[in-house]
């Protein structure tokens, strides 16, 4: 008895199927069944669609295989899509992923402020310990605003979402832009604090910070590209190493100076002057208070990181953020007490970062300090890869919604946006060579679009509690009123401060960048509109066959190939042949006419064949010009069908012309022009000459 087929059946018009149903004879008499045969490549998988297995990704040849080789040792095996779960983040690697950046700005935002207030002398190193209270106060405004986008926004987007939504596309674009600029600037900042704090132990490395910094950024980048789940293996270790060592120096150096052993202030190579530069007034005050905020950034990274999260992804998000708000703010508090208290002051050329001197003056140079500089220094170093997880995924946020290229928002074989990946990372590096490397550079330029982020954000969700009322509405209304206000005032701070000092590049691309989103989102629009189905009952057209034309550089199998397959799709061919010189024109017309396979057959006319001298020895433009005198004259779209002989081995393309290459490259802004490759490969010999022989 035979089997009822299944879902799909075979093709019964010629048309080749994947599937091929056997025939067979059971054990029993009479007994028969159909066995139905697939081939490796693909798989049956539900709704009557096909799977591609792993074999149809295979490459076919040595050096594909040889460069897939390579790859997974670089970037790890392929995985299936449907393990996206299995490489979301849980709280301890969250905390180290998308935490890592604010956390590791402890390492350096004492010692900017201090840098500022150093300026007017030792005395005003006094004002350290409040900059840094009213830092740690705006963070935790942040933190309990964010915890709103958070439960608000869960499926991610951050600032860019709350502001669309609720203010509208030009906020959105505004806080997208400029999460964007902070994010390479997140990368190119820690790479460069990290090489400083190396460079604290390893001084030969300060000269080469740019060469340094560009080889960390390319690690960065690699780790990112083998997926979410192995980077976070990658950067857990280190940033709990210097969670212990910094809660360690802390705790060691409050023990020294409550039981009265003040340690002596350790030096710098070149401290800064005591008596000062410059008056101490409310504008270096606020200026100080704008390089010390540097703490605040990367504490946007969770709200748009939410949909990485392991379910529940809100929950384990938000408690990831209080984390973070809570660790930041321990270590950056701790460190500046000390470092006001014992007395310590920053290096002047930045040769030892401000950490390296406080921590020499509590446990001296000795195997402490070295674990300390190290944890700090692999901890900037790994920051960066806040901005490799929040850059790629608003990216694909923007993609989704036609505001980038739509390349931004594909996954790579280990699930990572790999675009984004790579186009952060090449930015950042140029930014980190630009401004040699240098944090103090670096640092005006820093802040200002997580402020405005923070602002348009926080301002969106007022006007959602506004407008929805939501149970517990009010509460969350006064949260986020004080949150834009805080961060509103902040961002002025900032802005106004660091102007001139290099926040006006920003605050020039930030414009630029919107006007590029809205260009970027017009042409998709109107590609859509020239594309889109206006309903699925829309017939397909019917054609007539087009005018073929087929350029023919020499009489031979290739050519021969190309007119035979232009004959098979319409009857109109005309085959062209732009000759070096009068004679050689007149050599070809003759071996043309003596060739009798252009005969009529099975109805068709014979093909006609146009020579063409070049005296300028042109071949491209001639027949650009032949081209465009047919398509003048017959209002069908111009079919070109193009005959390539493919080599052996890749290498030996070399040795050959590639005119079809530049031909096809010419017309491939040509309107109502269809270009079709006809290639022909040493085993398509015995294949025509069969075919023909049938056919005889």
């Amino acid at each position: 008895m035979e089997r009822p087929p299944e879902e799909d059946p075979p093709d019964t018009d010629g048309t080749p199927s994947l599937e091929e149903r056997q025939r067979a004879a059971g054990r029993l008499p009479g007994d028969r069944y159909v066995r139905i045969v697939r081939p490796a490549d693909f798989r049956r998988g539900r709704g009557g669609i096909y799977v591609a297995t792993d074999k149809a990704t295979e490459p076919e040849t040595a050096l594909g295989r040889l460069y897939d080789r390579a790859r997974r040792i670089l970037f790890g095996r392929p995985i299936v899509t449907e393990a996206e779960h299995e490489e979301r983040l849980t709280k301890r690697t969250g905390l180290a992923i998308l935490a890592s950046d604010n956390i590791s700005s402890s390492a350096y935002a004492t010692e900017e402020a201090m840098r500022v207030l150093a300026i007017a002398g030792a005395g005003a190193l006094a004002l350290t310990m409040p900059i840094a209270l009213a830092v740690v106060g705006v963070l935790a405004i942040v933190v309990l605003s964010e915890s709103r986008v958070i439960r608000a926004y869960p499926q991610g987007g951050g600032s860019y979402a709350v502001a669309k939504e609720n203010i509208g596309t030009l906020a959105g674009l505004i806080a997208a832009a400029a999460l964007l600029i902070d994010y390479v600037l997140t990368v190119s900042v820690s790479t460069a604090a990290g090489v400083a704090a190396v460079s604290s132990f390893v001084p030969e490395l300060h000269d080469d910070r740019v060469i340094w910094g560009i080889l960390v950024i390319a690690i960065l980048t690699v780790g990112n590209l083998r997926g979410i789940r192995e980077a976070g293996v990658i950067f857990a270790a280190p940033t709990y190493l210097y969670m212990l060592a910094l809660f360690g120096l802390i705790a060691f150096g409050l023990f020294r100076v409550l039981t009265g052993d003040m340690p002596t202030p350790a030096q710098p190579p070149q401290p800064f002057p005591a008596e000062g530069t410059e008056l101490l007034g409310v504008l270096l005050i606020l200026r100080a208070f704008s390089s010390g905020a540097v703490g605040l950034t990367g504490s946007e990274a969770i709200a748009n990181g939410t949909p990485s999260f392991k379910k529940p992804e809100a929950k384990n998000a938000v408690t990831t953020l209080v984390l973070m708000g809570t660790v930041f703010a321990t270590i950056f508090l701790g460190l500046t007490f000390l470092a006001t208290r014992i007395g310590v002051v920053p290096d002047l050329h930045e040769a030892e970062t401000l950490n390296s001197v406080l921590t020499r003056s509590l446990v001296g140079d000795g195997p402490y300090w070295a674990i300390v500089q190290i944890a700090t220094a692999v901890i900037l170093l790994l920051a960066a890869n806040t901005g490799f997880t929040g850059f790629p995924r608003l990216a694909s946020v923007l993609a989704d919604d036609r505001f980038m290229p739509r390349q931004f928002s594909f996954r790579g074989e280990r699930l990572a946006f790999s675009v984004g990946i790579v186009s952060l990372a090449a930015l950042a590096g140029f930014i980190l060579w630009s401004f040699e490397g240098s944090v103090t550079q670096l640092i005006p330029l820093y802040t200002i679009g997580v402020f405005l982020a923070f602002t348009l954000s926080q301002s969106g969700l007022v006007l959602r509690w506004w407008r929805l009322r939501p149970r517990g509405w009010q509460l969350s209304m006064v949260i986020n009123v004080v949150g834009a206000a805080v961060t509103g005032v902040t961002l002025v701070v900032v802005a106004t401060t660091k102007f001139l000092l290099g926040a006006w590049m920003v605050l020039l691309v930030l414009p630029l960048l919107v006007l590029m989103l809205y260009a970027i989102h017009r042409h998709y629009r109107s590609v859509a509109d020239a594309l889109t189905l206006e309903s699925l009952d829309h017939p397909m057209p019917r054609l007539i066959p087009p005018h073929v034309i087929v350029p023919i550089a020499r009489l031979d199998r290739a050519a021969v190939g190309a007119l035979a397959f232009a004959r098979s799709i319409s009857p109109n061919v005309q085959a062209v042949h732009i000759a070096t010189s009068e004679a050689s024109a007149r050599q070809f017309r003759e071996r043309w006419a003596r060739w009798t396979g252009k005969d009529a057959t099975d109805g068709a006319r014979e093909i006609p064949m146009h020579v063409i001298a070049s005296s300028y020895r042109s071949l491209i433009q001639p027949l650009l010009s032949y081209i465009d005198d047919i398509d003048e004259r017959d209002p069908r779209p111009v079919t070109i069908v193009l005959a390539e002989f493919v080599p052996h081995h890749w290498w030996e393309l070399v040795l050959h012309s590639q005119t079809a290459l530049r031909l096809r490259a010419a017309l491939l802004f040509r309107p109502n022009t269809i270009v079709i490759d006809v290639p022909y490969h040493f085993k398509d010999a015995a294949g025509l000459d069969a075919h023909t022989k049938d056919r005889g």
